[in-house]
């Protein structure tokens, strides 16, 4: 909630500092949005006052994007099997870069350094320009824009394919929630695909919607049909997470103290299904552009 008097959002001061100039800052009212473009394009924390709101770290006490509030998942979301895929009639493979997991896993704009392109008191814009390597075989160019109100946070990633042929391409976000006592999800879906053994999705189920205490809940699931915003409330907040993508992967841990409701384009492994573009993973010619929005709404309760 704000008032009247609530200031108007203001970029972080300029710092000599080489550690502080790896990060950046917005604040909107009683809302603070800190980033590590150079640390995978993450968000460090979004806070409201000093209550966390996502999982958040100070900026300057991160030194990797997988313990952040939130990252970028580009070009894939989740698994790609086994670290292989065919792709228009050639064979491809990926490197590891998820700890002793058999696959690759969330594409490699998480894993590599952004930069600062632009900014001023209500936005940043951070991009990272991909050369074909061992970890993704094909060049682009991804830009993320962050704005931030004393209501809300909006990211827009824009993906540009710089290659000279068509690639797949899924787009996401990685957000980490704080569990807290009464943390509750409730969100409108279809259906929920359930994995094998190596954890790739195999077999889609129906599944009409989530509505339950996050203590109740135990998902590592991508699902299908996401209609509307995913309801996320407790004790401090009441939050709604929209996107104008239309899949959710939705983890929630029993020994974790947060929870992931993760944005996404595709289903998980849809580059190894027999439709991978009926599945979502789209496939972006030469100089044309794929786009995908988050907006995460927030309320004191």
């Amino acid at each position: 909630m704000t008032d009247s008097s609530t200031p108007m959002p203001q970029a972080a001061n300029a710092s000599s500092s080489s550690s502080e100039e790896k990060q950046f800052e917005l604040h909107a009212g009683a809302l603070r949005l800190a980033l590590r473009p150079d640390l995978g394009g993450c968000i460090a924390g979004l806070w409201h006052r000093d209550t966390p709101i996502l999982r958040s770290v100070e900026p300057a006490a991160l030194t990797a994007s997988r313990p952040s509030a939130s990252y970028p998942l580009v070009p894939y979301s989740n698994r790609l099997g086994h670290r292989h895929f065919r792709w228009k009639g050639h064979e491809y493979t990926t490197q590891p870069n998820f700890g002793d997991s058999p696959h690759s896993v969330h594409g490699v704009g998480w894993l590599r350094p952004w930069e600062i392109v632009s900014s001023n008191t209500v936005e940043v814009v951070i991009r990272y320009q991909h050369t074909a390597d061992a970890d993704w075989p094909f060049p682009f160019e991804v830009s993320q824009y962050f704005t931030l109100t004393p209501q809300s946070m909006s990211v827009q990633m824009v993906f540009t394919n710089t290659a000279d042929v068509a690639q797949p391409v899924g787009l996401g976000w990685h957000p980490y929630f704080t569990k807290r006592s009464r943390s509750r999800l409730h969100i409108e879906l279809s259906d929920r695909w359930d994995a094998d053994a190596a954890e790739l999705p195999v077999r889609k189920v129906a599944q009409p919607g989530i509505d339950s205490d996050v203590a109740h809940l135990d998902f590592d699931n991508c699902f299908d049909g996401w209609k509307g915003p995913a309801r996320i409330r407790d004790e401090k907040f009441s939050l709604q997470l929209s996107s104008s993508l239309t899949h959710l992967v939705v983890y929630t841990p029993q020994d974790k103290p947060y929870f992931c409701v993760e944005p996404v384009s595709h289903v998980s492994n849809a580059i190894h299904m027999a439709d991978p573009l009926a599945h979502g993973l789209r496939s972006i010619a030469p100089g044309e552009s794929f786009d995908a929005v988050m907006k995460l709404d927030v309320a004191v309760v």
